[in-house]
């Protein structure tokens, strides 16, 4: 049996791992630790095989008020969590980071994230994962493996940030614009079964999940608007405006382009267990 603790109580994806680890009792024994104050410090680490690091803040647009807190928070915060799991002989320390430490998509433009791709972040959101990569990889030995997973937009039953909102347009909405775009997106249960695997292959290195599909927003938005028998007219007379604001925040997580080569997501063991329209159908509380 595995022990593996979570740092990051309640969070989305902590909360739901645990879950779904509670499927296999007899392989699995998971606790989550609160770290927004200090007592996790006296918490003992050394019963535990794997710490998953999922504490953090995520916004892809923070205010500049909120500089310290986040490189508090999403760098220090996380170097101290993997030091003190090293220092307490945990065996493999996960952590969360995103693939906005490689910036953002843009409208028009091809931006697939390769092996060659360079980290360059547009705020100090993706700049604090960064850091927090850079600080916590010399840590990593034979004896204390690092999985750092950067993943694209996570969707799911009762997720944050994009979706939701696309999903709440999608119900109400009479027309959408026909402007194509790509995205790479990653189904919470497939990153589940990926996490999953990393400890059970007691991986360390850089990974790069996805769904095993690119999705376009007018075809996300189609297929949730189909799930709820609600319908669109797609029309092409707002292209040329959306293009004109190509370098507007919030069109671009709309309408930009930003995929991950599948080469760098495929793995040795299948994570992808949900399609997706199935996931959507997931999503939207239709199986």
């Amino acid at each position: 049996m595995k022990r593996i603790l979570i740092t990051g109580k309640d969070s989305y994806i902590g909360t739901h791992f645990k879950k779904y680890l509670e499927e296999y009792p007899e392989e699995y024994k998971v606790e989550e630790l609160d770290v927004r104050d200090d007592s996790w410090k006296e918490h003992d680490f050394t019963p535990y095989d794997v710490v998953f690091h999922v504490a953090g803040l995520a916004h892809s647009t923070p205010d500049e008020s909120q500089r310290e807190l986040y490189y508090r928070v999403n760098t220090d915060l996380t170097y101290d969590v993997a030091e003190k799991a090293k220092r307490n002989r945990v065996k493999q320390f996960i952590f969360m980071s995103s693939i906005i430490v490689y910036g953002s998509g843009r409208i028009g433009e091809d931006r697939t994230i390769t092996k060659d791709t360079p980290l360059t972040p547009d705020n100090f959101y993706g700049d604090s994962k960064k850091q927090a990569e850079l600080k916590i990889r010399p840590l990593d030995d034979n004896n204390f493996k690092i999985v750092i997973i950067r993943p694209p937009m996570i969707y799911g039953p009762g997720s944050k940030g994009n979706y939701p909102l696309l999903a709440k347009f999608a119900k109400k909405t009479p027309i959408f614009p026909t402007l194509d775009n790509e995205r790479s997106m990653l189904f919470l249960g497939n990153l589940m079964e990926f996490i999953k695997l990393m400890i059970d292959n007691e991986e360390s290195g850089i990974f790069l999940p996805q769904n095993a599909e690119y999705v376009s927003s007018k075809e996300l938005i189609k297929e949730i608007a189909r799930i709820h028998k609600h319908r669109i007219f797609f029309i092409g007379i707002f292209n040329p405006l959306i293009r004109w604001f190509n370098k507007n925040v919030y069109v671009n997580k709309v309408f930009g382009n930003l995929t991950i080569d599948k080469e760098l997501s495929n793995y040795k063991n299948k994570y992808n267990k949900s399609a997706f329209k199935e996931s959507i159908m997931q999503t939207e509380g239709r199986i």
